[in-house]
């Protein structure tokens, strides 16, 4: 362990020093000049950026997702989201991971479902670049589309989606003052900001997602415990069938919607 690293994070304000120091010294441990990039990726931590930006991946179910500068770092609760997905669909034969950042979700359930064909889609090129990495190993079954929601998937998915998985913004403009300064700074406020009441993106999802949902298909999006009866309301208004899953030691709560069977 690197003293002068764990000193500084910890002035830095770092509660988890010791660890983030032992990350970082071991992202370096290849390099060809490790002492003068390990002083960067320090650098780089004491002034705020995200650990997972610095080192360049995020832990997530058990896998390392690549990520970067100006990309949604996945949190630990929406881990619960792709179990709860995995659970439900474990005959799922087309998934797809909208508002997909750098594609946790989409990585995880290609990774999970052998036999699915798995989409991730998003507006933001910059985070797609991410996505495309991630998804490289599956080859043709995994899919990367850039566009605004349902727009930017192909034509022949409406009505086969077997799982609908979205981690879509969600928390309200007035709000977003009181995230961690790391989010506020360093993460694309398109993927934190849901508009007023934080459902803006939600409700879009929803509108649309009986035409492309398979028979029987789920829709799982996260969202906050006060939002979770409103977003009942606007599933059912889809004509979903709507329930809430909580697990109260992430701190998340899942609205699942499912299609009619036809």
């Amino acid at each position: 362990m690197d003293e002068d690293v764990v000193t500084r994070l910890r002035a830095a304000g770092c509660v988890f020093a010791e660890d983030e120091a032992d990350l970082l010294v071991r992202a370096v441990k290849d390099d060809a000049e490790p002492s003068r990039l390990l002083e960067t990726l320090v650098a780089r931590r004491c002034a705020g950026e995200p650990l997972e930006h610095v080192v360049g991946w995020a832990g997530f179910c058990g896998l390392r997702i690549a990520v970067g500068p100006g990309v949604f770092v996945p949190r630990r609760r929406s881990e619960f989201l792709v179990e709860l997905a995995l659970d439900l669909g474990r005959e799922a034969q087309v998934a797809v991971d909208m508002c997909c950042g750098s594609a946790p979700f989409a990585t995880v359930l290609a990774t999970r479902l052998g036999g699915a064909e798995v989409h991730a889609a998003d507006i933001d090129a910059g985070q797609l670049v991410y996505a495309r990495r991630n998804l490289a190993p599956f080859g043709r079954r995994a899919s990367v589309h850039e566009g605004d929601l349902f727009e930017a998937l192909p034509e022949r998915l409406r009505g086969s989606v077997d799982l609908l998985v979205v981690n879509a913004p969600y928390v309200p403009t007035d709000a977003i003052a009181t995230l961690p300064a790391e989010a506020r700074a360093f993460e694309p406020p398109a993927s934190l900001d849901g508009g007023v009441d934080g459902l803006a993106v939600h409700r879009r999802v929803a509108a649309d997602a009986s035409s492309w949902l398979a028979s029987r298909g789920h829709l799982l999006i996260e969202t906050t415990e006060a939002q979770a009866e409103l977003m009942m309301d606007v599933f059912g208004e889809a004509g979903l069938k709507a329930w809430i899953a909580q697990d109260e030691d992430l701190e998340a709560t899942v609205v699942i919607g499912r299609q009619a069977e036809s």
